[in-house]
């Protein structure tokens, strides 16, 4: 099983990013998606997480700004980033029954 997630970059404060992960391989249907960040100098830190059946559950500094979504028939799951700031800056991961992507970067910065 691979998860390729996509989308980071560099944003300005106050902006919105997408990004995205997509599993591939030898997995029939996921349960639950996982998002984490890993910024500079710090540990991995859990963000958000949506069940199948759609219940998202998110770190109490992105509620309200971040918001997941997900096409279970594409494996695929979605984190909509807005009002971004320089805090967000970090590596993102995306997570599914003990599989990782490789994370994508996201640089909040002017």
């Amino acid at each position: 099983v691979q998860l390729q997630a996509s989308g980071g970059g560099l944003v300005r404060p106050g902006g919105s990013v997408r990004l995205s992960c997509a599993a591939s391989g030898s997995i029939s249907s996921i349960n639950t998606w996982a998002w984490y960040r890993q910024a500079p100098g710090l540990e991995r830190e859990w963000l958000a997480t949506i069940t199948r059946g759609g219940v998202r559950t998110y770190m109490d500094s992105v509620k309200g700004r971040f918001n997941l979504s997900r096409d279970n028939a594409k494996n695929t799951v979605f984190l909509q980033m807005n009002s971004l700031k320089p805090e967000d800056t970090a590596l993102y991961y995306c997570e599914t029954q003990g599989y990782w992507g490789k994370g994508t970067q996201v640089t909040v910065s002017s």
